[in-house]
């Protein structure tokens, strides 16, 4: 079902519900496309699908991105709300103490830096949440702003996020970037090919070297595999997920 989160035509997200009855785990599907609106939900759709089938219910969003009124803040303003959404989104059907997010790529930022909302500091982006994450599952995520920014990783889908340069926001990059939030507080599990050319699996790597959380490399796995339901890349990201919603 469709469920809107405020009046922007990018401000909604699909909850596909498993069959059983009775208050199930939520996996929130953030998906990529380095924060630029050529790129969608429908990127998360077979997860939902595949999330379902194993008795989660799942909440595939959409946010505003670059191209389309997103950026600093309004990307991170909704998916904060996309997740708040959950807090009455479906009575009785959706256990809110056991909600993990799984984002890939630019969605893999954006799910480790909803995990870390409870230390924001007041008044910031995302501050203050109504749902609160169990853990998160990163999927070649866009972990270090400002090493991604430096190194033009996805060009510069970095700054054009943030609106510019470290140099130049350094304040906004302290906010946004996952590394500069450890520790997040929940578990975060980074799953990252080694073959990965979009996203190179330093990210991941600094990220827990911060003590941010759990590296699962796979060897010779590329950026896509780990959104294809039919790979054992999928698979671990799956268990990942699993792990921290039932554990």
């Amino acid at each position: 079902m469709r469920l809107d989160y405020g009046a922007d035509p990018s401000q909604f997200g699909e909850l596909t519900l498993p069959a059983a009855g009775g208050p199930a785990p939520v996996a929130v599907i953030v998906h990529g496309g380095f924060w630029r609106s050529g790129y969608g939900l429908e990127l998360g759709r077979p997860l939902a699908v595949d999330l379902a089938d194993r008795g989660f219910a799942a909440w595939n969003i959409e946010y505003r991105r670059v191209g389309s009124g997103g950026g600093w803040t309004a990307t991170f303003d909704d998916v904060a709300a996309a997740l708040d959404r959950l807090a009455d989104a479906a009575p009785g059907r959706l256990d809110l103490d056991r909600v993990v997010a799984v984002g890939h790529s630019a969605g893999g930022h954006l799910a480790a830096w909803l995990a870390a909302r409870p230390g924001l500091p007041a008044g910031a982006p995302g501050a203050d949440p109504a749902v609160v994450l169990r853990g998160a599952v990163s999927q070649a995520g866009v972990l270090d702003l400002v090493d991604a920014a430096q190194r033009r990783v996805g060009g510069a889908a970095v700054p054009d996020l943030i609106g510019g340069t470290p140099a130049e926001f350094p304040d906004r990059y302290a906010l946004a970037s996952p590394v500069a939030r450890v520790p997040i507080g929940v578990p975060v599990v980074c799953v990252h090919g080694t073959d990965d050319a979009n996203v190179p699996i330093r990210q991941s790597e600094r990220f827990v070297a911060a003590g941010g959380g759990e590296l699962v490399t796979l060897p010779g796995v590329d950026h896509f595999a780990v959104i294809d339901p039919s790979t054992a890349a999928w698979a671990a990201c799956r268990d990942a997920v699993e792990r921290l919603a039932r554990g």
